[in-house]
């Protein structure tokens, strides 16, 4: 049931894809007052964008800073300067699974999702030319990637990209996520996912569709308390959604 930087090194085996993509020091937060940037006038609409999940858990729900007052900082002053959050694989927390997908139209009409669920992987050089590698079930740094070849933008008439969280345990307020995309030229575009949201169990991140001939991505995070079936029905999707499974970890 239900339903999208880290480094190359960091993804596993023969499912990573070696792609070049941009993304220096500079970046481009999207925001609710900012939501929109053009790849059309980044000179970005070639090559393949690469939008990565990384998340992380919050470090109150590992026992982290919960607890101890100024007494546990007086004990242990250092502990002030530590970072505030910790790899969602330590301490138990495997449970919490976020994943990463993508709902996509066609210029010709075609409409489908790739996700993990159900082992739909998409493809690079032919439609839907978007393409998921990996699937971090435990936050690694490394997270998740879908590749989007916009060498065939034309091709595309939109995307969604979402993320959601496969064991059916409510935790977007447990995790600090991020989406970020890296153009072949240009800022890498962030977009946090900060708000907390307990009963949330799926979250529309960013749309890509062209407007007035050029390529858009916009802010979305809408956060829904179903899955995949409830963010095709608020974008008009139209597709038939039935139970499924990620395939066993090798």
């Amino acid at each position: 049931m239900g339903f999208f930087e880290g480094f190359f090194d960091g993804m596993r085996g023969s499912r990573a894809l070696q792609f070049d993509s941009g993304g220096g020091s500079a970046a481009i937060e999207l925001t609710k007052r900012h939501p929109t940037v053009s790849l059309t006038k980044q000179g970005a609409v070639h090559g393949n964008l690469r939008v990565n999940l990384s998340w992380r858990m919050r470090s109150s729900d590992i026992g982290g800073r919960g607890g101890g007052g100024s007494g546990r900082l007086l004990r242990h002053p250092f502990k002030l300067f530590k970072p505030d959050m910790v790899q969602a694989h330590t301490q138990g927390m495997v449970n919490v699974d976020l994943d990463l997908g993508c709902l996509y139209e066609l210029a010709d009409g075609t409409r489908g999702v790739v996700q993990p669920l159900g082992n739909l992987h998409g493809d690079i050089n032919s439609p839907p030319y978007v393409k998921l590698s990996g699937d971090d079930r435990f936050g690694a740094p490394s997270g998740e990637t879908v590749f989007v070849n916009l060498d065939h933008a034309d091709e595309i008439k939109r995307l969604l990209v979402f993320v959601y969280i496969y064991d059916q345990t409510p935790a977007f307020d447990r995790t600090h996520a991020m989406i970020t995309l890296y153009p072949i030229t240009g800022p890498r575009i962030e977009i946090p996912l900060e708000e907390r949201q307990p009963q949330a169990r799926s979250c529309a991140v960013l749309s890509m569709e062209h407007v007035k001939g050029e390529l858009i991505v916009r802010r979305e995070v809408k956060f829904v308390y179903g899955f995949q079936a409830e963010l095709d029905r608020l974008y008009g999707w139209g597709l038939q959604w039935g139970r499924g499974y990620k395939s066993a970890k090798a």
